[in-house]
């Protein structure tokens, strides 16, 4: 006779460990379309894809000319935008201590966390809890937050302050409404 027990159905630690895979989250199995497996898997692999037109002409901001016909490749904003996927965050700056280099109050950041927060480099830190973002200065073994606004005051890193840095700031996406 046939022992039942020791087949099939769920077992008590087995299986794959929860979080320890691809995505370190849990995973559930999914039906899809065989002929969507590849177009699924590469979804996952580079993001959603946002493929726009890039027109090989320029657009003149001073005086108008005639604007070329063609179409020269459809620029892809995740792969222009981004470089390393699992490590890029997007947030939205407030305030105008920024503006010195382009960056004003509502303004989309992209940032990379695993970009080196190295002197001179654009950052987002928690300081005492509280995002900011200022331009790193490591100068002397003295480390500050600068902004690009001649009406705010450096922000000096005390040993009584928490800095945590979040990452760079790669691009800013501004709209114009």
């Amino acid at each position: 006779m046939h022992n039942m027990a020791q087949h099939g159905g769920r077992r008590a630690n087995s299986g794959r460990p929860k979080g320890l895979g691809k995505y370190n989250e849990a995973t559930k199995p999914l039906r899809v379309p065989l002929s969507r497996v590849d177009e699924i898997q590469r979804v996952l692999h580079e993001g959603r894809s946002f493929k726009q037109p890039l027109y090989g002409c320029k657009v003149r901001a001073g005086f108008p000319s005639p604007a070329d016909d063609y179409i020269e490749s459809y620029l892809d904003l995740n792969s222009h935008l981004i470089a390393h996927p699992a490590a890029t965050f997007f947030v939205r700056a407030a305030g105008d201590s920024m503006m010195k280099v382009g960056i004003f109050d509502g303004d989309l950041l992209v940032v990379d966390r695993s970009i080196e927060a190295t002197h001179g480099r654009i950052v987002i830190a928690a300081v005492n809890g509280e995002l900011t973002v200022k331009r790193l200065s490591l100068h002397a073994g003295c480390t500050q937050l600068l902004p690009e606004n001649d009406g705010y005051m450096p922000l000096m890193i005390t040993e009584e302050l928490d800095l945590v840095i979040w990452g760079v700031v790669i691009h800013t996406i501004r709209s114009v409404f």
